[in-house]
Parts: C-alpha cells; sequence; structure tokens
C-alpha cells in the first residue's frame, strides 16, 4: 500500500467513518486536519463525530444491505470502522471490489465478536488467554459455568463498554446472568463466551501502531474497569523489562495476524511477570484517550497517519498522565454540566465534552484528562475533576 499523498489528488480524500461516537469525533477532527472529508455514519442523528463531520447518514450498520449500499453511494477511499456491531460481510465484499477497509476487512470480521479473535489468539497463535467456552442457550450455558468453574466472567460475544457482562460467583446467578447477557448484547439474545476470572495485579492496554515502516508501540496503559467498561486509565503503567518484552511480542503477533495498517488496542492481564491476552480493538481504545495529553502524537493522530500511508517518528512521551470519563446516568435529551471551572483550576488539566444528544440509562459523556510529575498526582487529579462535575439531565421538547 502507498501512502495517499505520494502524488496529487483529483479531490479530497473521502473517509467514510462507521460509528461516530466520541472516539470517532477526535478522529474526524484530525483528518480535518489534513484536508480529509468526513462522511459519519451511526444509528442515530447528531452523534459527537456527525457534530464535526462534514456529513452524515443514518443506518443500521448491522444490516449488510444498507451498509453495502452506502458504500456503493459514497464511493469512500478509506473505510473506518470505529466499533464492533458492523455486517462485516458488507466490508468483506467491498475490500473484494477494491475499497481500502481500515486496517483490514479480516480484523474487523474477526474483532466483530468475541469469537473470532479468541480463536485466533489461543488456537491459532498458541496466544495465552483465559480457560472459555461460546454457547448459544441456557443449558449448555449452565454446563458452561460447571466446567469453567466459579467465580467466572459472562459477556456477549458481540457488546461494547461491558454491556451485558457480568461476573457469576455463585449458582444462584446462573438465571440473572443469562438474561443480561441475552438483553444488553450489542446485536441482541444470542451466542455468549464463559471464561475463566483472572486473578491478576492489573490490566493494562498496549497501543500498538501497525504501519508502512513497521511497528510502533505507545508506552504501556495501566486501566481500572468496573462492568466491563473503563473508570480510569494511566501512562506510563510500570513493567518490568521482562514482562514488556512478553507484552509488546504477543501485540505484535497478533497484530501482523489481523493484517493492514492502523492502530490496535490489545488488552492483557498482568499477574506477576505472567501476560495473559484479553481482547483486542483495531481501532483507537478508550483507555488511549489518555494519550490525547500524555503524548505529542495522540493515538488518533497515530491511527490517521498510518492508514494514510504517512510515517511515524519517535513518539514522544510527557509528564505521567491520567483519564477519567465522565459517566452519567438517567434518561433524557437535554444535558448540561456544571462544575466544569472548578475542575479546571489546577495546571495540566482538560475536560472533553462528547456531545451526546440524548441519554437512557449509563453513558460516557465525558472525560477528564490530567498531567502531573508523578502518576499518583495525576489520578488524584483527574478523580477531583470528576468529582467537581456535575451533570444534569432533563428532557425537552425538539
Amino acid at each position: 500500500m502507498k501512502s495517499f499523498f505520494s502524488q496529487p489528488q483529483d479531490q479530497p480524500i473521502k473517509l467514510l467513518l462507521l460509528g461516530a461516537g466520541e472516539l470517532g469525533k477526535e478522529l474526524t477532527i484530525e483528518a480535518q486536519r489534513m484536508g480529509i472529508n468526513v462522511v459519519a455514519v451511526d444509528r442515530y442523528n447528531n452523534a459527537p463525530a456527525m457534530q464535526v463531520a462534514q456529513s452524515s447518514r443514518v443506518i443500521n450498520m448491522l444490516d449488510a444491505v444498507q451498509l453495502a449500499q452506502l458504500i456503493k453511494d459514497e464511493k469512500p477511499d478509506l473505510i473506518v470502522p470505529e466499533i464492533e456491531a458492523i455486517a462485516t460481510a458488507a466490508l468483506i465484499k467491498a475490500e473484494q471490489a477494491g475499497f481500502r477497509v481500515v486496517p483490514s476487512a479480516k480484523a474487523a470480521d474477526l474483532t466483530l465478536n468475541r469469537k473470532g479473535i479468541r480463536h485466533l489468539a489461543a488456537e491459532e497463535l498458541g496466544i495465552e488467554t483465559s480457560d472459555y467456552r461460546f454457547v448459544d442457550n441456557y443449558p449448555d450455558f449452565c454446563k458452561a459455568v460447571e466446567t469453567i468453574g466459579l467465580p467466572c466472567v459472562v459477556k456477549p460475544v458481540i457488546s461494547s463498554s461491558g454491556k451485558g457482562q457480568t461476573i457469576v460467583r455463585e449458582p444462584s446467578e446462573f438465571e440473572s446472568a443469562w438474561r443480561v447477557s441475552q438483553e444488553a448484547g450489542r446485536a441482541g439474545a444470542g451466542e455468549v463466551i464463559v471464561e475463566s476470572f483472572i486473578k491478576y495485579d492489573f490490566e493494562i492496554t498496549q497501543l500498538t501502531v501497525q504501519h508502512a515502516q513497521g511497528v510502533t508501540f505507545c508506552e504501556p496503559i495501566g486501566h481500572l474497569q468496573q462492568a466491563g467498561d473503563y473508570i480510569e486509565s494511566w501512562q506510563p503503567q510500570a513493567l518490568t523489562a521482562t514482562t514488556m518484552a512478553k507484552v509488546r511480542e504477543m501485540s505484535e503477533k497478533i497484530t501482523t495476524a489481523l493484517g493492514g495498517w492502523g492502530i490496535f488496542g490489545v488488552e492483557f492481564f498482568i499477574r506477576g511477570e505472567d501476560v495473559i491476552f484479553s481482547e483486542v480493538s483495531p481501532r483507537p481504545h478508550d483507555t488511549g484517550m489518555v494519550t490525547m495529553v500524555s503524548q505529542d502524537l495522540s493515538q488518533f493522530a497515530l491511527h490517521l497517519r498510518a492508514i494514510l500511508g504517512l510515517p511515524i517518528p519517535a513518539i514522544k512521551n510527557f509528564e505521567p498522565s491520567a483519564s477519567k470519563p465522565l459517566l452519567g446516568t438517567g434518561q433524557g435529551n437535554h444535558i448540561t454540566y456544571t462544575g466544569v471551572a472548578q475542575a479546571l483550576t489546577q495546571t495540566g488539566t482538560q475536560v472533553r465534552l462528547f456531545g451526546k444528544p440524548e441519554i437512557n440509562g449509563q453513558r460516557r459523556l465525558g472525560v477528564c484528562l490530567a498531567t502531573a510529575r508523578s502518576l499518583n498526582a495525576a489520578r488524584k487529579k483527574v478523580n477531583d475533576m470528576a468529582v467537581a462535575i456535575a451533570i444534569h439531565i432533563n428532557s425537552k421538547d425538539i
């Protein structure tokens, strides 16, 4: 593949962004800095990336017919998935027809659900993972839990931000865990993964960039999760030399197998010097929002450079940094904030509000970012910031 800037262009590069959430918004901003025409697509109107893109479309991205028609109509130079829940069969056909899917249709297809990527990592590449079973009905689910043992983790094969994920600690929780997995998955009821509960010291995300000049690694990102969704991340997470070597070897192994250029968020459990693979996303990662203040090139800038075939020199890291999402809970279409001024009184702090138009339940609405001389100080800053900001949710006639 060649750089998009290796020869004159007849017209601006067109990027079809599939998924217009907060990560897509930041990627759109980076793309526009390079003169790229972005078409932001999501299942609802006025999604964050739509607010900054040149144009937008609302479709059901799990509908292969709708997605194929959209690609045919827009004729994009780049098709960039920002979420997992996409009809990947349409992406495979588009790639076969000559369209460029980022990082590749194979990567999008294998990471659409946890089954494809787990088979690749554990069975084809021999990377250490938790013990697991895939099931699609309640009797088999009960057998799988009994085989794996308690406690265990239950997740829909297609989900995001921890939706539908539960930890089963005793037999009385079987039924409720199954019900949650069937009701909260991104693609509705269906197959789930039952996996052993890993006792670990901490979790990390290794942002790995596959690009024209090779492979570049960001400093490891430590993070905390709650119900499968991240509630804090920081960079750098200290690792021993042995652990770092294992993390990077595994990351490069799996991202090379997925193929294509772009950034990959590879998640691991760390236990002593043991490294256990968890998941991989072939796109910017939510825990990687910390890179908006921790590095000279954020994960979004790196992703764009990679997919355009542009050079990625050494990444410059600033002070230790942390991020904490602002989580809102409620129902309404009028979301406002107070306390932002108080949150920004300390040096080295930033707040990003995503501009999501509505909420129904719990939703990530913004993020607090901070740098400091130490990780502890940066983490204290973002926690203080999140406490200072109040989210107000009301309904308003549109």
